[in-house]
């Protein structure tokens, strides 16, 4: 027996393959897999030019009554930086060993990004939320980390930048330090 599918019925949520904006589904993953590839190979510098310089990158904390935090500026955040600025300062204190969590051995880190889905546009903006598994390697121990994230990202320049970021991490029940690289 043959069965036809009406194109009607089919799920809304599937991205479509033309543009809905300045770049499609495959453009705007090809965008996540450079950073998170950047941040794999240790290339911290290609990784900030990923973000605009007013990037907003925030990491909520799970409160006691099992919510995220929904103010940075008010409640305890994993991560909190208004700006690249926080970003640049960190990267700086990665690569120059000033960083308790990067002290050699460097860790290996191995991003996965999944379920990538355009949540809308507004010109040359688009919001995203996809899933993302972190593998960490150090001193002989894999550690995962697993959430979601919610980026807006510009295409309105020569090259897409992020212009602000919510990471969700789901298992926040860690041994160590969270840094950016583990997310």
């Amino acid at each position: 027996m043959t069965q036809t599918i009406d194109a009607a019925a089919q799920d809304t949520v599937t991205a479509p393959a033309v543009p809905v904006g300045p770049a499609t589904l495959e453009d705007i993953c090809s965008f996540l897999y450079r950073e998170a590839r950047f941040l794999d190979d240790r290339e911290f510098d290609r990784w900030l030019d990923c973000y605009h310089p007013e990037a907003e990158f925030w990491m909520p904390a799970w409160a006691d009554d099992d919510q995220l935090t929904s103010d940075p500026q008010r409640e305890i955040s994993l991560i909190y930086y208004p700006n690249r600025g926080g970003l640049e300062d960190r990267v700086f204190r990665i690569k120059t060993d000033r960083s308790s969590a990067t002290s050699l051995p460097e860790p290996r880190t191995g991003h996965n990004i999944t379920n990538v889905e355009v949540i809308g546009w507004r010109d040359d903006v688009v919001d995203i939320r996809f899933n993302w598994h972190t593998l960490y390697y150090r001193y002989q121990t894999i550690d995962p980390y697993f959430g979601t994230s919610f980026y807006t990202i510009d295409y309105s320049g020569t090259q897409p930048v992020i212009t602000q970021k919510k990471v969700v991490l789901k298992n926040d029940y860690i041994h160590h330090v969270v840094d950016l690289y583990h997310i």
